[in-house]
């Protein structure tokens, strides 16, 4: 398709001022906000940890993440959707959860043949349904896999000093192999919450990046 001279002076323009609503920044890759990598993981309810486990089975902490409180497993289960390809060795991520989850990547949900909705940790009414296969038995959710969105934890102190709020969207650069701008990040603030920005395998892969590398939050205008 070929544009007349007045068709292009209207897209440049477009182009123009959608760039002008965002302060950019020159991108150092030094960045302000440290980067993790959130592998697809399950949260599991105490009654699920029973049924996958045995009565009384309690989780075994391997290593503490970034927030407060939040440990891997040990634990290791094996996901299954419609497709009949199971995915093995999902890690567990404790402590119980009052409702399970299971947490993938866009590309999981292709081998899995599922269509989760990309939702804030937590929000899983009317999500994918998936099946959880453990060592002493099996957990039908009707609802619980999701994708999760882009989002970045801080202190409330640390909210202040960005300048945000809990429940705001931000975006946001990441300076890797191949330089990305991620908009519409969720900006979570607690007092608990320690300053780190989660992004799945799939986010990660396509901006050349691995956990330690920095991010840059955009003020918006």
């Amino acid at each position: 398709m070929q544009y007349t001279d007045k068709e292009l002076q209207v897209i440049v323009d477009k182009v123009i001022n959608s760039l002008k609503k965002t302060d950019r920044v020159v991108c150092s890759g030094k960045g302000d906000i440290p980067i993790g990598i959130s592998n697809r993981h399950i949260h599991l309810s105490r009654e699920h940890i029973d049924i996958l486990f045995g009565k009384g089975y309690e989780l075994t902490p391997i290593k503490d993440l970034s927030q407060p409180g939040q440990f891997a497993c040990k634990e290791q289960l094996t996901i299954i959707g419609p497709s009949m390809r199971a995915i093995e060795g999902v890690r567990v991520l404790g402590p119980a959860r009052k409702a399970s989850q299971v947490e993938i990547s866009r590309t999981d949900s292709y081998v899995l043949k599922v269509k989760p909705p990309v939702r804030e940790s937590g929000d899983i009414a009317g999500s994918s349904p998936v099946t959880i296969i453990g060592p002493k038995g099996v957990v039908n959710l009707t609802e619980g896999c999701i994708i999760a969105n882009r989002h970045i934890h801080m202190s409330e102190e640390e909210g202040k000093a960005f300048g945000v709020k809990d429940g705001e969207y931000a975006d946001v650069e990441i300076c890797g192999e191949r330089r990305s701008l991620f908009y519409d990040v969720q900006i979570r603030v607690h007092k608990d919450f320690r300053l780190e920005m989660h992004i799945d395998t799939d986010d990660a892969n396509a901006a050349g990046v691995g956990n330690g590398f920095m991010a840059t939050l955009l003020k918006r205008s």
